[in-house]
Parts: structure tokens; sequence; C-alpha cells
């Protein structure tokens, strides 16, 4: 008959192995403020030529926030100061904003996975030393998750594949169709914009859980 202390001891066992579980089932969220990403033209532009981004916070898969900050104005003139730029530098400029933010901007972005931005919204950017328009590249980003393959093989799903994902918390809402990002880089993230934290009462560091189709 076993004693007091192992039937202790096999109750810890099953409560931590039934914590790893569960664990294995929720992802982390990632609450995106509104950002520009820049080409090494644009930051010339900006800047002044040959600048570089100095580095302020490291973020996942090889990006960080640097130090710098743009302000953008929308072709009505309307416009936000003080906008993060995330390196490192790309092929294409883009800026991602909340609809919120298109309210006090007055203009209609659509809804697009980072780095689809033809045919986007135009917008321009104010520096230091300059300033730029680009015909397309204003976004609002699509909400999705970054998972390196292990995880993702365990989930049986593949780069690019859509899931719905369930939120728990004081305003419980599920996601439907949230694109998934595959990535030896990544760990697991769920990125969504202010407006969608707010909405579910989600902050950085919260979990929600994937639902497989």
């Amino acid at each position: 008959m076993a004693t007091l202390e192992e039937m202790i001891t096999k109750a810890v066992i099953a409560t931590l192995k039934k914590n790893e579980q569960a664990d294995d089932d929720v992802v982390k969220i990632g609450v995106s403020a509104r950002h520009v990403h820049l080409n090494r033209k644009d930051l010339d532009a900006l800047f002044g030529e040959g600048y570089e981004l100095t580095k302020k916070k490291t973020l996942m898969g090889g990006q960080f926030a640097a130090e710098e900050c743009v302000t953008i104005v929308s072709p009505n003139l309307r416009s936000i100061e003080n906008v993060r730029i995330l390196g490192p530098l790309r092929k294409d400029s883009q800026i991602e904003i909340s609809r919120t933010d298109t309210f006090k901007l007055k203009n209609s972005p659509p809804v697009r996975p980072s780095g689809e931005i033809k045919g986007s919204a135009p917008m321009a950017l104010v520096g230091p030393k300059g300033s730029i328009y680009l015909n397309e590249g204003c976004i609002i980003a699509n909400r999705h998750i970054h998972l390196p393959p292990a995880l993702a093989d365990k989930y049986g799903i593949k780069d690019n594949d859509l899931v719905d994902v369930e939120v728990q918390t004081g305003k419980p809402t599920l996601f439907y169709d949230v694109q998934v990002r595959v990535h030896e880089s990544f760990t697991p993230e769920m990125h969504i914009d202010t407006d969608d934290a707010n909405a579910c009462a989600l902050k950085t560091g919260d979990v929600v859980k994937i639902l497989t189709k």
C-alpha cells in the first residue's frame, strides 16, 4: 500500500504533466502597435544617406524595434507622430496601422498579410532629414501566428494554413481564419493589432489556443 508521501508525489507529478500538455496547446500573444518598415532608399531620404538604425529592442525572427520614429501623413494631410521603425531594412517600405488609426488619418488601407502591399493605400512619411510619398504600402496587418516547424508539425499545419483561435479572457472570443507562418527562427506567438487586443481584453504575454480544423 502506497504511503502518504508516495501518493502526494504521484499527484504532483500528474499535475505537472497535465500542465505541460496544456502548455502545448497555447500560444502567446504579441500586440503590435502601428509601425513602419523601410527600404534602404527611403531610410536615406528620411534620415540621411548611409544612415543606420539604432536597435532598441530585439524581436522575434531577427527583427528589432529601432530607436528611430517617423511621422506618417495621409493624403488628407492627417498625421500621427512618433511611429516606430522596425528593422532590419526590407525590399519594400510598408506602414502598418490599426482600423482606429484610419479614423484619424481619414484613409482606408486594406487588411493584408505583411509584405503584400500591391494596390494598398498611399501614405507620406516625414523624418528629420526629409520626406517621402508612397503610392502604396499602407496596410492593416492580418491576424497571424508564428510557429517553429516542430510545433507546426505537431498541430498538423503548414506555412500559410488558416486556423481558428480561441481567446479565454473576460471577453471570450473566437478568431477565424488566422494565417499561420512557419519558420525555424520563430517562437510560438500570435500577432494582433491594438484594436483586436482591446476588443477581447488581451495583452502581450497572454495566451490563446489554436483550434485545428
